[in-house]
């Protein structure tokens, strides 16, 4: 049994502050494999916002596993933002934007970086992937230890939620799904949309799904501050979204997710040794 903490869009200089202390205080309460972070930790890129966002990061248990959001950009630095779009976010953080990746026996993690500093078209907020770092991580997460949770996390979600408030609208996103699928990813947890979701990608054998997060910032759309516990074992996943009530956390809604079996065996399992990735250990 294991359980992820995932936490998105907390927007610090826009932060729902009450709501961000209770999930800090949640964290520490309920017992976690890892607390993941999937962007948008910052409103503006500013420097006094990211230090707020790098208190309540390292004030959270560890593992933590941070990738980058549209908004962790410096918005009115244009030099920064052209050339250097992620260095302020990984001064403060300490986390790399491209290939960051955690492994522990029972968990994978790999981060893929979907937001921009600029894009060649008007909405800069929308997503990207990059199919060779796409690939990258894909084979990463293919040498996951067996039977361990294999979970790729980024900013946008590579498939769009019906109905949900906003898009990502990520080019390359449906083929980087396939990609993922077809290599065993369980898990392709985002944020960006403000709303919790957990969904199958239709693609390969349908156990792949898409999970997204809530936000723990003023900017909500249709949906009070919140985050995920996704909670797995052998046989399942379990995502909860727990709801902010004004005083505490409380779960919304639930999906029960089935997991894909790894058939493979510890002596004929791909060898971790030749991803050639960069990993962190788990602590």
């Amino acid at each position: 049994m294991g359980r992820i903490l995932q936490f998105s869009d907390i927007h610090f200089g826009c932060e729902h502050r009450q709501a961000a202390a209770a999930a800090l205080d949640y964290a520490h309460a309920t017992p976690a494999d890892m607390v993941l972070i999937t962007g948008d930790i910052t409103q503006e890129g500013h420097r006094d916002e990211f230090a707020a966002a790098s208190v309540w990061i390292q004030a959270m248990p560890e593992p933590t596993f941070v990738v980058v959001g549209n908004h962790d950009v410096p918005y009115w630095n244009i030099p920064a933002r052209l050339f250097w779009p992620w260095r302020a976010f990984e001064k403060a953080i300490g986390h790399p934007a491209h290939d960051h990746q955690f492994r522990a026996p029972d968990l994978m993690v790999r981060g893929v970086t979907t937001a921009r500093g600029w894009q060649a078209r008007p909405n800069w907020s929308k997503g990207v992937i990059d199919l060779d770092q796409t690939r990258r991580a894909a084979e990463a997460l293919r040498q996951a230890p067996v039977g361990a949770l294999r979970v790729l996390a980024c900013h946008h979600p590579l498939i769009e939620m019906i109905g949900a408030p906003m898009t990502g609208e990520v080019r390359r996103g449906a083929a980087a799904a396939q990609i993922f699928a077809e290599a065993g990813v369980d898990l392709i947890m985002t944020g960006h949309v403000h709303v919790p979701f957990a969904l199958p990608i239709e693609m390969s054998d349908r156990c792949c799904y898409a999970v997204g997060c809530g936000t723990l910032s003023l900017r909500e759309r249709g949906t009070p501050p919140g985050f995920n516990q996704i909670d797995w074992n052998a046989a399942g996943i379990v995502v909860t979204a727990m709801a902010w009530t004004g005083r505490d956390f409380e779960p919304q809604q639930v999906w029960k997710l089935a997991r894909r079996q790894d058939t493979r065996r510890a002596a004929t399992a791909p060898d971790p040794n030749i991803a050639g990735t960069r990993e962190r250990a788990a602590n």
